[in-house]
């Protein structure tokens, strides 16, 4: 099996990469920088790809030729902190662009190597669940994974006669460099529980968003 992950040099990433290659997959890891990490997991790595950069997305594709992919994770994210009081417009447009719009366009340009039983699958996060959002703050990475969330419900209807199924998957709070390791997961306990997630990912119940460890979260 063909899997291609964007972000796959650190953290979730680099743990899913490493899953996966274990497994003996072949896996694609897509990142902007490489990583001695990455590189020691056995996968291709096809560095230098900002997939917020047209021009890097038509360099991926080129790289990749007419290879299938049966596995395409969209991982790549970012989080920044604002506030009512601490607001950052530039810091909230750049997370929409990262969070959201960027992995519905590569997903987009990668079409035509997704062929029918093929899965996609975007990192999301809870804090994108409005029924959830008990705290407030956070306005950028809760708009973007809230898009990226629409996006993949979309898809998921969009791809279905193409015999394609897409989830939207929460990690968990995954101790990366992210969050500054504050968090209660470790990266390969969230890659064990995304792929068991992923293994039972179908036509069935394509377009579902998902905790790792398997609860069915609210929009």
């Amino acid at each position: 099996m063909n899997v291609l992950i964007t972000g796959a040099n650190r953290g979730i990433g680099l743990a899913l990469a490493q899953l996966y290659c274990q497994r003996g997959d072949t896996v694609l890891g897509v990142c902007r920088s490489p990583s001695a990490e990455l590189a020691a997991t056995g996968a291709m790595v096809m560095d230098g790809i900002d997939v917020t950069r047209p021009g890097d997305i038509g360099q991926l594709k080129q790289q990749l030729g007419d290879r299938r992919i049966d596995l395409l994770i969209n991982n790549a994210g970012i989080l920044q902190h604002e506030s009512l009081a601490a607001m950052d417009f530039e810091h909230i447009n750049a997370q929409l662009q990262v969070n959201a719009v960027a992995p519905l366009r590569l997903t987009h340009a990668l079409l035509e190597q997704l062929a029918s039983g093929a899965k996609v699958v975007l990192i999301t996060s809870r804090m994108g669940s409005i029924a959830d959002n008990g705290s407030g703050g956070y306005y950028g990475y809760r708009m973007s994974k809230a898009a990226l969330n629409a996006a993949g419900k979309s898809l998921a209807i969009d791809l279905k006669p193409r015999g394609i199924a897409v989830a939207m998957l929460h990690p968990g709070m995954v101790s990366t460099r992210m969050i500054n390791f504050a968090g209660d997961v470790t990266p390969a306990q969230a890659a064990s529980g995304l792929a068991a997630r992923i293994d039972g990912l179908d036509l069935n119940n394509s377009g579902s968003f998902w905790h790792a460890n398997g609860e069915l979260l609210p929009w």
